[in-house]
């Protein structure tokens, strides 16, 4: 048996005492029940039934789909989570010295990282605004705030979420020396690369605060959601990152991939575009897609002042869809990782 087996046996020991096995499949079979009896109670006057116990079916179906999952493979999906809340102060040390080290030797340091988001933003408003005027068409579908705050409550999750991922995904390949030392964990690397990104995160929403002043709209309760919406995206991402950080050492074409991924993610998610726009069919293909109710949640936290429970079914779709994400994406890590050392 290799070192890195035995660490991940003393591991699971050590997750197992921390967290009760049958207490935690309890309590979590639990909160499903509660989800799942809220579903099927909640009730949209204006949709349309038969759309509506669809949603309810197959959000029945997940929700017990995810609570099987975790019940079966419990020992696995928690070991992670301990580990990260075991080094939690490590992490963020190491999140620190990551962020500071990616802009050390240029004379503007940190302001290169605001630069280029920043000149993205001025260029789509110049393009779309001035020159092709999408604010005629965003007022013809029923928004009407000023179209770049609208591009801007986009945009800001949108750069968050590719540099998260992108940095995420070659988290090991980048801290190779890392991977290599045993006695390392190696679980926090992929967090570490996405609270870095969050460092930059915080600067935007302070950017997409500014803008939103001064052209009136002002923060008011609401705008307490940015940190719902950001801790959403946060999983999210992160649970993203332990999958594809762990195949790209096996698959490297996969970064690739996944550039192409976010260019075209970038058209399929309403960050230039209002989704009322499209057909009822259509706007339910479109909202499978996670991102969509990330970015329309900041808008909402910005200036639609509207709570995120309003939305239920897509409030109960991503969450459902990021915990099964994240489950996914752990347990994947921690089969592979203990070839981690010998691929790279």
């Amino acid at each position: 048996m290799s070192i890195n087996e035995t660490n991940t046996k003393e591991t699971k020991i050590k997750t197992r005492k921390i967290f009760p096995k049958p207490a935690a499949i309890a309590i979590f079979w639990g909160l499903g029940l509660i989800l799942a009896i809220a579903l099927i109670m909640h009730h949209n006057p204006l949709a349309d039934q038969v759309t509506e116990n669809m949603k309810k079916f197959s959000g029945c179906v997940l929700i017990t789909f995810t609570c099987i999952i975790f019940a079966l493979f419990y020992d696995g999906l928690t070991t992670i989570p301990t580990e990260l809340f075991q080094s939690r102060k490590l992490i963020w040390k190491l999140a620190k010295n990551d962020f500071k080290k990616r802009y050390a030797g240029s004379y503007l340091g940190i302001i290169w990282a605001m630069a280029q988001p920043v000149v993205t933003v001025v260029m789509y408003w110049i393009v779309f605004d001035r020159v092709f005027d999408t604010r005629s068409q965003l007022v013809a579908s029923g928004v009407e705030v000023p179209y770049v705050l609208y591009l801007t409550a986009g945009l800001v999750p949108w750069f968050y979420f590719s540099e998260a991922i992108t940095q995420g995904t070659m988290a090991l390949l980048e801290y190779t020396y890392l991977v290599k030392q045993v006695v390392f964990n190696i679980s926090i690397l992929p967090i570490i690369k996405v609270v870095a990104a969050t460092f930059i995160h915080i600067f935007f929403i302070g950017i997409l605060l500014i803008v939103s002043i001064g052209y009136g709209y002002y923060p008011s309760i609401y705008t307490l959601q940015l940190f719902y919406y950001s801790f959403c995206l946060f999983l999210l991402v992160l649970g993203m990152s332990y999958f594809t950080c762990a195949i790209v050492v096996f698959f490297r074409d996969l970064q690739q991939v996944i550039n192409i991924a976010l260019q075209i993610g970038m058209w399929a998610t309403p960050i230039l575009w209002d989704i009322s726009m499209l057909t009822d069919n259509m706007k339910t293909f479109f909202k499978l897609n996670p991102l969509v109710y990330i970015v329309n949640g900041y808008r909402s936290a910005i200036y639609e002042e509207v709570w995120f429970w309003e939305h239920f079914y897509s409030s109960t779709y991503f969450w459902i869809f990021t915990i099964s994400l994240f489950c996914i994406g752990t347990l994947i890590f921690r089969k592979l990782r203990v070839h981690f050392a010998d691929v790279l």
